[in-house]
């Protein structure tokens, strides 16, 4: 088997997601507990990774629970916030299998409002070869039909591909067609994976 083209998830292996942590330093590991355990949030975001309006679907939310529509409006007012910081080894193993000529994608839940708030602010989600982002097509992980859209659009097969995420839920689907998956816990493991398939000599994936 012939790796063709490397895929990288965004959330928690480039970039940090984490959105607990915020809520904890701005009002209280408790309060964040009672209002997560209140309101869904992350079912908020999944319907904003689909393509729903950011601003809108995060405010329409705060209002449907006004005892905490200060804190969800946070979401949207502070998102850089949340989505902090870049994991610099892991932006490393990108552009070290850029320059070595090999194909890399992204394939990412990500909302069009955040994707566009992200860009500027992360270069290197503009380096991909190509952004699968999961707004603009308006379906999530680990639903099938999202990488079966990224076979279709991108032209490599299933078994050319190795794709890491820190779902295990992601990995099993895009397993399930055939691709290569590595779960992801931290980029040292990660370029483990890309030295082992022959992508990276350990002196480019430090």
């Amino acid at each position: 088997m012939t790796i063709k083209a490397v895929v990288f998830d965004i959330g928690n292996v480039l970039i940090e997601w984490q959105p607990e942590r915020y809520y904890d330093r701005m009002f209280g590991e408790e309060r964040r507990r009672a209002m997560f355990a209140e309101v869904d949030l992350h079912g908020m975001n999944d319907l904003i990774d689909t393509g729903h309006d950011f601003r809108a679907t995060v405010y329409r939310w705060a209002d449907k629970y006004p005892q905490w529509s200060e804190e969800i409006r946070h979401w949207h007012d502070h998102w850089l916030d949340l989505a902090t910081p870049a994991i610099p080894h892991s932006v490393r193993l990108l552009r070290a299998l850029r320059a070595k000529g090999v194909p890399v994608f992204a394939l990412t839940n990500f909302g069009i409002g955040t994707w566009a708030i992200a860009t500027p602010k992360y270069e290197f989600l503009n380096e991909f070869d190509r952004a699968f982002v999961s707004g603009h097509m308006g379906v999530i992980k680990p639903d099938p039909r999202i990488y079966e859209m990224l076979e279709e659009q991108s032209g490599v097969a299933p078994d050319g591909l190795l794709f890491a995420d820190d779902r295990r839920d992601n990995i099993e689907a895009a397993r399930a067609r055939g691709w290569t998956g590595h779960v992801f816990t931290g980029p040292d493991g990660w370029a483990g994976c890309l030295v082992a398939h022959g992508l990276l000599t350990e002196a480019e994936a430090i």
